[in-house]
């Protein structure tokens, strides 16, 4: 297999192009603040120093620790902010997961995607007292993936890293000045305790994005991806994936009624 999904990135021209992505979006809105959600990890930390360049102090980020959280999900966080000079506060989602917990038959899954969407909650009541706009942070790898939570961290009003592929955003990162702490740590939504991404995935994100960069990006048949060394399994596994999870990235189907009957 050589040079799968091989292409010459100019990161610096990127980050100007988001930023004026971000600074035109939110204009357009009438507003003139936005907010994100900080979990201490990767993606929220590009999107956060994105933010912090395009909007100065009208960032506010806002850290939602639940009972399941890593104290270093915490730290890392508030380093980010400390090395950035960006406002943020914390705001734990405890109560409320406790208050609904003993429901789920723990059920690690359940009680994720409940912790994800009460994130949201808090997030979108952040951004009404603070007439912001909320801000995304999912990269293109979970997009496709389908690897969040549908109403939860999925949800925003505009994103800018859609595009970038989880195994890309590490040296865009680095040129943004993103803390070793966040870049070295093994990428997790923190949900649970010990819970890895890539562990649920089955698969790294480097060799996935490099089946998804060909397959989706080159729109390359089957055919020629087993051509290319992909294992069958794998190609099978990584398309049914995208398809069954291509719903989450869509408005809601509404019926169309035809009213002349």
């Amino acid at each position: 297999m050589l040079n799968k999904g091989l292409r010459v990135k100019n990161w610096k021209k990127i980050k100007e192009d988001l930023i004026l992505f971000l600074k035109t979006e939110v204009e357009k809105t009438g507003l003139k603040k936005v907010t994100v959600g900080l979990s201490g990890g990767l993606d929220s930390a590009v999107v956060a120093v994105l933010c912090k360049e395009a909007f100065g102090d009208n960032l506010n980020c806002v850290l939602m620790p639940s009972q399941f959280s890593s104290q270093s999900s915490t730290d890392h966080a508030i380093e980010l902010c400390e090395k950035f000079n960006i406002k943020y506060e914390i705001i734990s989602i405890e109560p409320m997961v406790s208050g609904f917990i003993k429901n789920m038959d723990e059920d690690k899954l359940r009680i994720g995607n409940f912790s994800a969407r009460m994130r949201m909650a808090v997030l979108y009541d952040v951004s009404s007292r603070e007439k912001s706009l909320v801000v995304g942070t999912s990269n293109r790898s979970e997009l496709l993936l389908g690897y969040g939570t549908i109403f939860g961290d999925i949800a925003c009003a505009i994103n800018p890293i859609g595009e970038i592929y989880k195994s890309d955003e590490f040296e865009f990162a680095r040129i943004l000045g993103v803390p070793d702490s966040i870049l070295n740590k093994v990428p997790s939504a923190d949900l649970w305790e010990g819970q890895s991404d890539e562990a649920e995935l089955g698969h790294s994100y480097k060799e996935m994005d490099d089946l998804l960069k060909v397959m989706i990006d080159e729109n390359k048949s089957k055919d020629e991806l087993l051509e290319l060394g992909f294992e069958e399994e794998f190609i099978d596994k990584i398309n049914y994936r995208v398809k069954a999870n291509a719903f989450k990235g869509k408005l809601p189907t509404i019926a169309k009624i035809r009213w002349s009957y």
